[in-house]
């Protein structure tokens, strides 16, 4: 299940987030002039409306943590952040149904048509890891990529088996639609498909699988760095371990960055938020202290089809 701020500004959530479509935004006032993405903070008066954000469970800490503080400089916006996974966001935001579509993948990686993704404004606000955890019972600290890609094919079930003592693996699987999942597959398992005869267990929020990997022996599944905490283990991978530094230069090698995606054309309200994602208080504080990466910090750069540029 996913986690929702509970501060009495935001809205609670009753039907589907569908239903939030047609409360639109109010923004008044006479000024209707707002910061660039350098300021730190927006100009416009009298900001007022709602704003409803869904998607990625691995951004929503971020997405939370920045408009909490929005919120106390704009009291009469109210905004609701939501998981749910990226499949969702992006579906959510290209229907119209929300204004902010979270996703750690790219919209044409998740659209039926790609090219519905030019109808959308990409904001990219950060850069995330993600890397695989252990219950701390499990006796290895590394493990190599090959190996890695052997347990969540189905093809190792032991950790005897790959350098760790006889105990059960126990798998366990993001949903369908999590971008963390799409990322995490995509570098370990190299477009390779899991047979249909392995069919581990799945979580449908990154903060259920903190609580699943720590409570079951035996237990692997994977998380963005912002959700590793003391209850789990995280490994490294073929000697690199799960650091920022080492996301910066592609060293590690499962990372994404966070998407925002809003309408080309995005209400006042929704536009002064996005702004004040690129503000010295998020970009310059907010987002390392959150557990993510500045995309000014990155040594490489990714595009749509994965291909990676040096900077």
């Amino acid at each position: 299940m996913s986690k929702s701020l509970s501060r009495r500004s935001f809205l609670t959530l009753s039907g589907s987030v569908a239903a939030l479509a047609g409360l639109g935004l109010a923004a008044c006032g006479s000024s209707s002039d707002t910061t660039s993405s350098d300021s730190g903070s927006s100009e416009t008066a009298n900001l007022s409306g709602s704003i409803t954000a869904v998607g990625s469970t691995a951004l929503q800490p971020l997405v939370e943590a920045a408009a909490e503080q929005f919120m106390e400089s704009y009291p009469d916006v109210q905004i609701t952040v939501q998981g749910g996974g990226s499949g969702q966001g992006i579906t959510q935001i290209s229907q119209g149904a929300v204004q902010i579509g979270d996703s750690d993948v790219f919209a044409e990686e998740k659209l039926d048509n790609p090219d519905d993704a030019s109808k959308l404004k990409d904001n990219q606000v950060c850069v995330v890891g993600m890397g695989p955890v252990v219950n701390p019972d499990v006796d290895i600290d590394n493990i190599s990529m090959a190996d890695l890609k052997k347990i969540f094919m189905g093809e190792a079930t032991n950790w005897s088996e790959v350098g760790g003592s006889d105990q059960e693996i126990v798998v366990i699987n993001r949903a369908s639609g999590s971008g963390t999942r799409a990322t995490f597959e995509s570098a370990v398992l190299g477009g390779d498909k899991v047979p249909d005869s392995f069919k581990p267990q799945e979580q449908d929020s990154s903060g259920t699988v903190v609580s699943m990997v720590g409570q079951t022996p035996g237990a692997i599944s994977y998380l963005a760095f912002s959700y590793f905490t003391d209850s789990i283990k995280s490994l490294s991978v073929d000697g690199v371990k799960p650091e920022e530094s080492n996301v910066e230069t592609n060293d590690w090698k499962i990372w994404a960055y966070e998407h925002m995606y809003t309408a080309a054309d995005p209400d006042e309200a929704t536009q002064a938020f996005i702004d004040y994602m690129f503000s010295d208080d998020v970009q310059g504080s907010l987002v390392e202290s959150t557990g993510y990466i500045p995309v000014t910090g990155m040594k490489v750069s990714r595009d749509a089809s994965g291909n990676v540029t040096n900077l």
